[in-house]
């Protein structure tokens, strides 16, 4: 009984050690494919005539309603 415990103890780990390495992977992926659509929107957006920052900047009015 002792040793089936230990045996599946062991699978546990094995199995989050596995899935933790495929979650990082994606993490990696995903993060490199950001950074090449950020770099295609920026080529797209200058070739265009508009600016590449335009969706962080800022407008200088607040979406506040009346008091």
């Amino acid at each position: 009984m002792n040793q089936t415990i230990q045996i599946d103890d062991t699978r546990d780990r094995v199995s989050d050690e596995e899935l933790i390495g495929v979650l990082t992977a994606i993490s990696v992926v995903s993060k490199r494919l950001a950074r090449k659509l950020s770099m295609l929107a920026g080529q797209s957006q200058s070739k265009e005539g508009g600016k590449a920052d335009e969706q962080n900047e800022r407008t200088g009015r607040r979406n506040c309603g009346t008091a």
